[in-house]
């Protein structure tokens, strides 16, 4: 287990969007809501916060810290080709995630391409138009909940023979920049072991045709927050979203976008691309 203390001495302050002590019961749209119905139902709240720049720590872990950044080349030469994202990428990120975490079996399950809205709006929960390019989530949040974390594990997970024998799996988020580093719209992580399990608040997400929970995090001064400054495009964040072992790892890694502070008018688009795998340890 990584001893990292995680002390920087470089970092910027910037806002990070927390969940209002006083929300209840949050729910987001990830599509046009019906008519009179908000986009989201609770308030959230920007809080000044300082962000460390984690790229000179060598020793982390995702289940220590919950977080850490590895050189990943990619063999994919265009990520707007779907088809070569799910052909190659994803047996890539097999292979990266069984390295990480001494799996036996990992399945890649889903993957998104986000985009900074050209207006540079400020940030929310990323929705997007139907047919168009998600922005960057500016909520902080974590994939998946208790519940849903081990719902996902029996929607990916249709081996009985291996469910059987199953001794624990994670869900990993495999983040990289498609830009090359990011001037805009970064990607903060939270050391997992600053955030308490009484400050995750379960939120239910609406699709179209299903819905689902993640966790958003009311806010407290010890949070520690990190971002990598010089992330290149052959650099891969990866991060835990959910371990179903309950003591001894990083089981929950909250994130968000951020903005910058004083952007440069030419800074190009946050481009990026998330995937997500769930790896099981049998």
């Amino acid at each position: 287990m990584s001893t990292a203390t995680l002390e920087s001495p470089a970092g910027v302050w910037a806002p990070l969007n927390y969940l209002a002590d006083n929300a209840r019961d949050p729910v987001s749209y990830a599509f046009e809501p019906p008519p009179g119905t908000p986009w989201e139902s609770a308030d959230y709240t920007a809080r000044r916060s300082f962000i460390a720049d984690a790229g000179h720590l060598a020793d982390l872990s995702i289940d220590s810290n919950g977080f850490q950044l590895v050189d990943a080349p990619s063999a994919v030469r265009d990520f707007d080709d779907a088809d070569e994202i799910t052909s190659i990428y994803y047996a890539e990120a097999v292979e990266l995630a069984l390295a990480l975490t001494g799996g036996t079996h990992a399945y890649v399950f889903d993957h998104l391409v986000r985009e900074r809205d050209a207006a540079r709006v400020p940030l929310d929960f990323g929705r997007t138009a139907r047919g168009a390019t998600p922005a960057a989530n500016g909520r902080i949040h974590n994939d998946y909940t208790e519940a849903s974390g081990r719902r996902r594990f029996s929607m990916v997970l249709r081996d009985a023979d291996l469910i059987a024998y199953a001794q624990h799996f994670s869900i990993l988020n495999i983040w990289r920049s498609l830009r090359g580093v990011v001037q805009d719209t970064p990607l903060a992580v939270a050391d997992a072991r600053s955030v308490a399990a009484d400050e995750l608040v379960r939120g239910e997400v609406r699709y179209p045709r299903r819905n689902g929970e993640i966790y958003l995090l009311r806010h407290h001064p010890r949070h520690r927050w990190y971002y990598f400054a010089d992330m290149q495009a052959s650099d891969a964040l990866v991060f835990k979203q959910f371990d179903s072992r309950t003591e001894g790892v990083a089981r929950f890694t909250p994130h968000s976008a951020f903005d910058l502070p004083q952007i440069p008018p030419s800074a190009p688009l946050r481009k990026s691309l998330e995937l997500r795998c769930l790896v099981v340890h049998a």
